[in-house]
Formats: structure tokens, sequence, C-alpha cells
């Protein structure tokens, strides 16, 4: 770190040029690293399918673990996807499109489609006027307040923990992929149908190779938790108590990013299967930052160690938030609106 680096966040939120001048460092992808990578989430990926295949012949039980692990390395197949979309992960925009729609098929997500709504999460993060696709759908406490009930009701069923974290991500990656909105441009929406071509001869080979209800049971086991645990590490990235949400008049970029989302210290395992993404306020910082930059620009860079991390035990907190408190600049629970109400209701 070079004597002229900006460290103080006060600087870089005012700055662009400072905060541009340290991320740029890292921005270089690393052939070597890419294909390692790659070599060790994809072999290590089909490996455990072969495991599960010979495991299941003595007991659909004894597979579980494996679709534990078979889960972590989805959520790492997707982090590369994600890489590729945002031109991270190679050099060459050619190997991050080959790649991304190959990754895009085992993970049930089309590239071009979800990376146009990615990148408008990526613009709009922490924007109360600019809430849109990609976001965990959040409401202020005053909005709620003046929805219908069937609004309310709508919210607390999509909030509701149980349905959030299972049935949601199951709809989301298994269904609601399968599909496009016109307002993607035209390739965007066609990146859809070659994805679920792609996925048509992943399910009829493995139904092929393993038999209908073998490869049916397997596959939804390891979508189940790689979908699961990929909503929940996103979730908790962007939903904690002091999250960073302003309107858009005073929405800042930088702000956002090391404000607005977490940086969420994991285990090193589970670091490893979630592709590093836990230092997701650098990310935010820079998309073009690879994956496997991550960690040695959070280490190198005290800027980004001023922003307080967020453990295993301690992400756990952010399920009980629902709604965002603009007034006091936090997200609060349900419970919260019995005080909010008698406050209004005080003379």
């Amino acid at each position: 770190m070079s004597k002229d680096t900006p460290t103080d966040k006060a600087e870089v939120f005012k700055n662009p040029k400072a905060w541009r001048k340290i991320v740029v460092k890292y921005q270089q992808p690393d052939l070597a690293k890419a294909c390692w990578q790659l070599v060790n989430t994809l072999v290590s990926f089909f490996a455990v399918w072969v495991a599960m295949y010979f495991v299941y012949e003595i007991s659909p039980w004894l597979t579980i673990p494996l679709m534990l692990i078979g889960g972590g390395l989805g959520v790492r197949i997707f982090i590369i996807f994600h890489d590729c979309g945002h031109q991270s992960f190679f050099k060459s925009r050619r190997a991050n499109d080959i790649w991304g729609y190959i990754t895009g098929v085992l993970v049930f997500t089309p590239y071009r489609f979800w990376h146009w709504e990615h990148r408008i999460h990526h613009s709009t993060t922490g924007d109360l006027d600019g809430r849109a696709e990609g976001d965990v759908w959040t409401m202020t406490v005053k909005e709620y307040e003046e929805s219908t009930w069937s609004m309310r009701l709508l919210y607390r069923l999509v909030r509701n923990p149980f349905l959030l974290f299972t049935v949601s991500p199951m709809f989301l990656f298994l269904i609601w992929y399968r599909f496009s909105v016109k307002k993607a441009s035209r390739k965007d929406r066609l990146s859809v149908l070659w994805t679920n071509l792609g996925i048509a001869v992943m399910v009829g080979a493995g139904w092929y190779l393993l038999g209908w209800q073998k490869y049916l049971i397997l596959q939804l086991g390891v979508s189940f938790v790689a979908n699961s645990a990929g909503v929940w590490i996103f979730y908790v990235q962007h939903q904690f108590e002091d999250v960073y949400w302003a309107r858009n008049e005073e929405w800042n970029f930088a702000a956002a990013a090391l404000e607005g989302s977490s940086f969420y210290k994991l285990p090193k395992v589970l670091q490893w299967f979630s592709g590093n993404i836990g230092f997701h306020h650098i990310h935010h910082l820079s998309s073009r930052i690879p994956n496997y930059r991550l960690e040695e620009c959070h280490d190198s860079e005290p800027l980004f160690q001023q922003v307080p991390a967020m453990t295993l035990r301690s992400s756990l907190a952010c399920l009980k938030y629902r709604l965002h408190d603009e007034e006091n600049g936090r997200l609060v629970g349900f419970d919260y609106l019995k005080d909010y109400r008698k406050a209004r209701l005080a003379p």
C-alpha cells in the first residue's frame, strides 16, 4: 500500500477517484487461478455425482452428506458464473461468455438474462427510490403501514424465513428463471431459451444414465442445498440492521458498497465453497475484481478492514429484520410496528 492510498471512508465517499485508485490494482484476472478454480470446482462437483450414484444403491439416505457437499459446490459454480457475467473471471470476453453459459446450465440460471437483472442490482443497491429487479423485496415502515391488508399479507409471506429460504429458492431457480421479461433485450431473452435447452439436454442425460427417479432425487437434493444457501448468502449481504439506504438525491455509490453490503467472515471451508463472495463490500465497489482476488484486496487495504465483520453466528440476527425504518436509518422487525403506531397516535 502506497502512502497516498486513501484509508478514510468519508474521503472515499466524496472522491470516486480515491476508491478507483485502490480497486484498479486488483482487477486484473489471473489465468492460472481462474483455470485452477474451474478444475477444482467442476471435477469435485462431478466426482460427488459419481459418488452419489454408487452410494444411492446402498441407501438413498447415505447420499445426504454428499448432497450437502454437492450443494456447496453448486454455490461455488454459481460464483464462477457470476464472475463471468461481470467479465472478471477471465481476461477474454469470449472465455467468460462460454463458461458463463456452461456454468449457468449447471446452476439452472440464464447467463445474459440474469446478469441483466444483476447489473440493475449493482446500480441501485441501497437506493430507496431505485428498488428493482434482483433485490430482496424490502418495504419501508411507512409503505407497509399505508399498504392494503392483502399487500401486507403478501409481504409477510414473501419475508417469512421458512418460505424465503426453502420454497422461494427452488421456485426461483427451477421455474422463475425459465422465463424472461419483454423489457430485457432480445439477446438477454434468447439466453433464457438457450439455457433452457441446455438444461433439457443435461436433465435428459441424467435421466438416461441414472434413471429418472434416482436423478430426480439427487438433483433436487443438490439444488435445494445450493439454492437455499445461495439465497441466504445474498440475503445477509444486504439485510442487516444498519445497512445503508438513502433516497436517490442523497444516494452515494461508494457508501452503498461499503455500508450497504456486508463483510461476511465465514470459516475458511465455507469461504471456499462460497467463492469468497463474503467480501461483498469490495465486490460492490468493484465488480471487476475476480472472486479469487477479493481476500487479497481486503487484507492489503486498510479501507476495507473498516467494514465490520459479520460472522455466521451474528448473521442469524438478520432473520428478524423485515422493514426499513427510514426515520432512524435501520432495518427493523414487524414487532417494531407496535411502537411506531403508538408514536403516531400520541398527542
